[in-house]
């Protein structure tokens, strides 16, 4: 299967050189990382082994790479805006579009821009930064879980699955796309925003009594509109308690917003916040924790003055 890395950052070249050192034909369309990537390759440094690929297909537009089989879209969602410019080059008429994103809104932008019935959605709990150009590093987790967007059609699901297990990523297909989406919300809301407003790693804000039941009682906010959303199973309150401990382990890991935030670059704000707390409100649900988390996050990001 030939494939293109859309979005090669922490996200998208982990998973691409997972699949790349099982076989697979991948294609990266590189920015920042392109000359070090061409001339010295891509490292690796896994929890679950270090590894070094020395040949990487690298390219600095999606017109060279050309169509594939599969894009795998790994971009920071707000960059959506370039789906066309990036993703368009890369399609022939079976192509299939893989979006890993963040947050809500993401598989509704592509259909919306290629059609619905080429789009599957994917939820990907990686713990992965990106080091220098051309190191990976791996810190933890790394399953993603794939469902169709708009189509009964569960083979090729199950195809794309196989293909990341084969990769040694650990992946399944779900009926219920939606409720993966907003299980991976119940993180990413609580410690993407609270560390990127507060400018701490993970251990920071769980030592902290305050802001440790700061983030149980916005995950439990995420689950009551989760559970709203007409999802096949209810999410267990639980689930913020085990989540928690998971989270612990990981040391002083920095979520992806806080790395943005200390680097410049804008927030996911729109997929994270803005969609969830709308899709809570459709439901007659209020999350005023994560409401007010939105505003701080939104204030600081836009430099509102008096």
């Amino acid at each position: 299967m030939r494939i293109a890395i859309v979005g090669a950052g922490a996200l998208g070249l982990y998973y691409g050189a997972r699949l790349q050192r099982a076989g697979n034909d991948v294609h990266y369309l590189l920015r920042s990382d392109y000359q070090v990537v061409k001339k010295n390759g891509l490292h690796v440094y896994s929890v679950e082994g270090d590894f070094f690929l020395e040949n990487v297909q690298g390219y600095l537009t999606s017109e060279e790479i050309g169509e594939v089989d599969l894009v795998l879209v790994g971009l920071k969602t707000f960059a959506n805006h370039r789906y066309n410019e990036l993703i368009k080059p890369l399609l022939h008429e079976q192509t299939i579009i893989l979006t890993l994103q963040n947050g809500l809104g993401n598989e509704e932008a592509l259909a919306e821009c290629f059609g619905p019935d080429r789009v599957l959605g994917g939820v990907a709990f990686l713990c992965s930064n990106r080091g220098e150009p051309g190191v990976i590093h791996h810190l933890g987790e790394g399953r993603i879980i794939l469902g169709e967007y708009n189509s009964p059609e569960t083979n090729r699901v199950e195809k794309i699955a196989k293909l990341f297990r084969e990769s040694g990523v650990p992946c399944r297909a779900v009926a219920d796309l939606k409720k993966a989406r907003w299980e991976k919300l119940i993180w990413n809301i609580p410690f993407n925003g609270i560390c990127a407003l507060m400018l701490c790693p993970v251990d920071t804000l769980l030592r902290h009594p305050g802001s440790r039941g700061l983030v149980i009682d916005i995950m439990s906010e995420v689950i009551e509109a989760a559970n709203a959303q007409g999802i096949s199973e209810k999410i267990k309150h639980s689930l913020a308690d085990d989540m928690v401990k998971f989270t612990e382990g990981l040391g002083s890991y920095k979520p992806s917003m806080l790395i943005d935030r200390q680097e410049s670059r804008p927030l996911e704000l729109q997929a994270i916040f803005q969609f969830p707390l709308t899709a809570a409100i459709r439901k007659g649900i209020r999350m005023p924790k994560v409401e007010e988390l939105y505003n701080l996050l939104d204030l600081s990001e836009n430099g509102f003055t008096v």
